[in-house]
């Protein structure tokens, strides 16, 4: 079965800093894949690299069997991965409504936009409430909501989640987790970035440990969460 995504020799280097080293990873339709490490390990620029937004040294992204290595970002929103980034990145100045339309910004389907973005309203009520409320006076779990249901607008069928839990308080931290199963039940294609490594095996089927920009570790998420080095490592 050819995987949604696949990854294959992956490097990326920033200025003379090798950042990932012959990276090995696949992501198959339906899943929820979680990478975890520590600060500085490569996570965010995985996600970079895959929605081309840092270039490839070597290797190869391959999405829906079609090679991505080259295409430019938004191409790769135009083909189904959307990205909700670290640091969520709101327009602050724009009104939660004006951020979910941007999401669609590859679209040109205005009813299909207009009932999207009352899906998003129903998924995170709290955003209906404040839709006509600039995104820079939310809380920061707001935001979180907002990063993602601003993803979803494109209507993806992988999404990439980076940090999400960011900040956050534990009681927002386990609403927005929520949120993330129920995207997975919907059927929801998902590479989760996450530093709360316990939260993130038990939200996803499978799961890579990444030390120092290589892939050290993998399996399904129930046997990394057992396995006595990343408990050692990661879940304390």
């Amino acid at each position: 079965m050819t995987a949604l995504l696949e990854i294959k020799n992956l490097s990326v280097n920033y200025g003379g800093i090798q950042a990932l080293q012959d990276i090995n990873l696949t992501v198959q339709a339906g899943e929820v894949v979680t990478l975890i490490g520590a600060n500085g390990a490569g996570k965010t620029t995985t996600l970079r690299a895959i929605s081309r937004l840092v270039p490839p040294r070597a290797g190869a992204i391959s999405y829906d069997g079609r090679d991505i290595s080259r295409a430019r970002p938004d191409e790769v929103v135009r083909l189904g991965i959307a990205q909700s980034p670290e640091g969520r990145r709101m327009l602050g100045r724009q009104s939660v409504l004006d951020n979910l339309k941007l999401g669609a910004y590859t679209r040109s389907d205005r009813a299909g936009i207009a009932a999207d973005i009352e899906q998003q309203f129903k998924r995170f009520p709290r955003l209906a409430e404040r839709r006509n409320q600039l995104a820079a006076t939310l809380s920061g779990g707001e935001q979180q909501m907002l990063a993602i249901a601003r993803a979803l607008m494109s209507r993806p069928r992988l999404l990439l989640l980076d940090e999400p839990s960011l900040g956050l308080a534990p009681l927002v931290v386990r609403e927005i987790f929520a949120i993330i199963s129920e995207l997975h039940a919907a059927g929801v294609t998902i590479l989760l970035v996450e530093q709360n490594a316990n939260l993130a095996l038990q939200s996803a089927d499978r799961g890579y440990v990444l030390e120092a920009g290589r892939l050290t570790i993998e399996g399904p998420a129930q046997e990394l969460l057992n396995d006595e080095r990343v408990k050692r490592a990661y879940l304390g």
